[in-house]
């Protein structure tokens, strides 16, 4: 690779990673073709990016930004797995992936998210964390609850204060 080539693919890790909420590390070495082309097709859909670089041109995309903490990750092979926007969605992918696929030949080498490296197989708790779809629908659940019981709450005491007014009724027609 020219010197040229090099300096363009930093440039364009460096843009494509700048805007990235997290990034997953991994190695797809040993997996057969049909395999790596089946997960990159995934990520795909699914609108997650996946790049293979050498590790000398990661480490100078991403020098003197946040994503600097990932450098002593950066051993062996590494294929990087981001999306812009959802932080957990690269992680769930490849965690269902490996899943399905069964076997040791694709784990999770580490990962990023804010500012911090995660190392090793500790990544895949980034696969647990909430969307940002399902923390709206939490939220808004909440939102929506919270008036309703409120409501219940307010309504409670004068429940009560029915209840002790009618059985004092029932006891005076008792007494007569």
């Amino acid at each position: 690779m020219q010197r040229d080539e090099k300096e363009q693919v930093i440039r364009e890790l460096r843009q494509e990673l700048t805007g990235a909420a997290s990034i997953v590390l991994t190695d797809f070495t040993g997996l057969q073709v049909e395999t790596v082309n089946k997960l990159r097709t995934e990520l795909r859909d699914k609108g997650i990016k996946c790049r293979v670089a050498k590790n000398t041109l990661i480490r100078l995309a991403v020098e003197g930004s946040p994503a600097e903490a990932m450098v002593p990750l950066l051993a062996g092979p590494t294929v990087l797995i981001w999306h812009d926007e959802e932080p957990a969605i690269a992680a769930k992918v490849l965690k269902g992936f490996i899943k399905d696929l069964g076997g040791d030949k694709l784990s999770f080498k580490g990962g990023y998210i804010d500012g911090q490296a995660i190392k090793g197989d500790a990544a895949k708790s980034m696969a647990d964390m909430l969307s940002k779809d399902e923390l709206r629908a939490q939220i808004l659940g909440l939102v929506k609850a919270v008036p309703g019981k409120f409501l219940a709450l307010l309504n409670t005491p004068a429940k009560n204060f029915l209840g002790v007014l009618k059985a004092r009724q029932e006891d005076l027609e008792k007494n007569t």
